[in-house]
């Protein structure tokens, strides 16, 4: 079966093909151990089943647009990723890695638009993948070998919390409690701070307004708590500041006007 076509693959992907015994009976997989397209992605798609410990890592943030999902900040800037190297290795061991990323090279694909059946694909242009790698089998004679049965789990996992986002994400909206993200970096030093946009928000003030019964709806549906994760993690974009500012890949400061000389 033909490929996706490239303008309908999410980030990262370049390729999508459908997973099948025929076409890949021969085919292994192997742990990833760098993804060099990763290094110049400074956002990655985050479910809400993962604030808890990505906002001990990440800013979360949700994108801009008419559909914003949230995103974990792995840069402030396009082009930068300050917790992967150039390799696509990451820095620390001790990183939370988001789901999205995990899944690579497979995901979940719908293949026909009369129909919201889901078919396993991958990536052909990964090089964890093919019939030269040396890793897992994807297929045990006729039937998917146990390492695509726990791949087809983590994908299907990911579907249903993705699911629950869209869900939190309709309820955010409904609630009006969205604004266009605005954050103002000042370095010791500067007189003028930097500021970042493009991203959406929890609106604060509006959070902090709202009637009693609308926060014990919040906090029985479950989304206080992804609420004030998201509202706690905004304090890491400093920290992502600064290491982009340590790695050298951080904004450029407006030079000073010059001086008349006397």
């Amino acid at each position: 079966m033909a490929s996706l076509a490239p303008n309908t693959l999410p980030i990262l992907y370049n390729e999508l093909v459908p997973l099948n015994r025929n076409q890949h009976a021969n085919f292994k997989v192997r742990k990833i151990d760098g993804l060099e397209r990763l290094a110049s992605v400074h956002a990655v798609p985050l479910t809400i089943d993962e604030f808890a410990m990505a906002q001990r890592h990440f800013p979360i943030v949700f994108s801009a647009g008419d559909n914003p999902l949230p995103i974990a900040l792995m840069g402030l800037h396009e082009g930068t990723n300050t917790f992967f190297n150039e390799k696509g290795q990451v820095r620390d061991p001790n990183l939370y890695v988001p789901a999205y990323l995990r899944r690579f090279p497979f995901l979940l694909a719908r293949l026909r638009e009369d129909t919201d059946e889901l078919s396993l694909c991958f990536d052909p242009t990964a090089d964890t993948i093919g019939e030269d790698i040396d890793g897992e089998p994807l297929f045990d004679g006729d039937e998917p070998s146990e390492a695509t049965k726990a791949v087809l789990q983590f994908c299907e996992q990911f579907e249903q919390a993705a699911q629950r986002t869209q869900a939190f994400m309709n309820e955010l909206a409904a609630a009006g409690l969205l604004m266009e993200g605005e954050v103002a970096i000042q370095p010791e030093g500067l007189e003028q701070p930097f500021i970042y946009r493009g991203f959406k928000m929890v609106d604060e003030e509006k959070f902090h307004n709202l009637r009693g019964d609308e926060l014990r709806k919040l906090n029985q549906n479950g989304m206080l708590p992804l609420i004030m994760g998201h509202l706690f993690s905004l304090l890491v974009i400093r920290e992502v500041f600064g290491r982009q500012v340590m790695q050298g890949t951080g904004p450029v400061p407006a030079p000073e006007p010059a001086t008349a000389e006397a």
